[in-house]
């Protein structure tokens, strides 16, 4: 099967795909740029990021608990997660310096905890008859955990950097792929634009 016919059949080559190719060329040029800002400028970016957090969980708590006015349905888990965002938004919003530095430490961690957790379940897994290739993905995901649980503050530091990479690489890839779409669309007969 060549390249030209995995691309014809993949939904999202298809003028009738996922999404048009100028949303993918939109996606990849906002995720550049974002990519580019935590490179040249990684941690007044990173607070940038933590402010808009936090203003998302502000409006969002603030629509959960006027969301209830027309729909009651769960009405207990809306109004809580409403009051934790509006808490949220606000303490963010009030401290941005402050939660710049814990926000990130406190994603570390999670994922770290969900590290350690995930080495665990492939080394009991490998023990189970999972085999080698479980019992090293569990040393290598129990010991990245440890590490990054360790040592947060350093691997916050590090994460405007590695988010800057990310999006420097996404942002390139989906640009190729939107001029990919484009050129399949064009191909195929349907409409540029669609």
């Amino acid at each position: 099967m060549s390249e030209d016919t995995i691309m014809a059949e993949s939904p999202l080559f298809t003028g009738a795909g996922f999404f048009p190719w100028w949303l993918v060329l939109l996606q990849g040029i906002v995720a550049l740029v974002l990519g580019i800002l935590f490179l040249s400028w990684p941690y007044y970016t990173l607070m940038i990021a933590v402010t808009f957090l936090g203003a998302y969980w502000f409006v969002s708590g603030l629509f959960a608990l006027i969301g209830l006015a027309t729909d009651r349905s769960h009405a207990a888990v809306k109004i809580l997660l409403g009051i934790l965002g509006i808490i949220a938004g606000i303490v963010i919003l009030a401290h941005p310096l402050f939660s710049t530095v814990l926000i990130p430490s406190l994603l570390v961690i999670l994922i770290g905890l969900w590290g350690v957790i995930m080495g665990v379940v492939s080394l009991f897994a490998a023990y189970k008859g999972g085999g080698a290739g479980a019992a090293a993905l569990g040393i290598i995901g129990l010991i990245l955990g440890l590490i990054l649980v360790a040592n947060p503050y350093i691997a916050a530091a590090l994460m405007p950097f590695i988010l800057g990479i990310f999006g420097v690489i996404g942002g390139l890839a989906a640009i190729v792929t939107a001029l990919a779409i484009r050129a399949q669309s064009e191909k195929s007969g349907s409409a540029p634009g669609a």
